[in-house]
């Protein structure tokens, strides 16, 4: 089976970037890759350099699809569907490839008070559960802040969750929040990367502040991430230092 990858934290922390940088890293070493954008608000799409992301529709807003699979149109809360619908199709069906890619929008869920149970919140946790637990291939996940795409039935196959922290304490309170939310579910095999590290000092805030958990690596803080960013590209098209640092996680995954 392949590995299975999620990746969390505070909103800016870098953590599609990450996601973006492992995935390449991947697929330059030949492994066939399925990249999920579980985050509404990421755009990891254009982070891999797939050209035209906004032409890529999540998942979520696909309601054909929804009434298809489910027996429900979506938004239809209340109402009766089915609660284990097909979905063993979908990875090929609906993912861009790009090289050993295949890419996969899964969009968001408007939630009511306690939760959504509805169609797309049901085709959303089978299709991940399906991926997590029947592909044979890497599985990068970019997540939220929060890991509510993943539940205790899917905890067992995953291989990691990586939490990208950056010095500040909004991030660490981020990261020992998504640290409860994963031992709720049973997954423990919890490892941190610290990012935008700009020296020692930076680097040792994060080993003070944020404990009982592995640390991955640290990637440097880098203007050419940043530029790449700012004009749209991959920041794996980029030649830093931080490609080389990342190609040495994969070696400690």
């Amino acid at each position: 089976m392949g590995m299975k990858l999620a990746i969390s934290g505070k909103g800016g922390v870098g953590k599609t970037t990450l996601a973006a940088l492992l995935i390449r890293a991947f697929n330059e070493q030949g492994k066939r890759v399925l990249a999920i954008d579980a985050d509404p608000d990421a755009n990891l799409a254009a982070a891999l350099g797939i050209p035209d992301p906004p032409s890529i529709p999540p998942i979520a807003n696909m309601k054909a699809l929804i009434e298809e699979r489910t027996g429900a149109k979506g938004g239809s809360m209340g109402s009766f569907f089915r609660l284990n619908p097909r979905v063993d199709d979908l990875p090929e069906k609906l993912s861009f490839r790009l090289d050993h890619i295949k890419f996969m929008r899964l969009g968001g869920v408007k939630k009511g008070g306690g939760g959504c149970i509805c169609p797309e919140s049901t085709l959303l946790k089978t299709l991940v559960t399906h991926i997590l637990l029947a592909r044979d291939e890497v599985v990068v996940m970019d997540m939220e802040a929060g890991i509510e795409h993943l539940g205790r039935g899917t905890a067992s196959a995953m291989d990691k969750l990586i939490v990208v922290v950056e010095p500040g304490r909004r991030s660490v309170d981020t990261a020992h929040n998504i640290k409860r939310l994963a031992a709720d579910i049973g997954l423990n095999r919890i490892v941190l990367v610290g990012n935008k590290i700009r020296g020692e000092a930076d680097r040792k805030f994060l080993e003070k502040y944020v404990i009982g958990l592995e640390w991955l690596g640290f990637l440097p803080y880098d203007e050419e991430i940043i530029e790449a960013d700012l004009s749209g590209e991959s920041p794996y098209d980029r030649e830093t230092p931080t490609k080389e640092v990342i190609r040495e996680m994969i070696k400690t995954l």
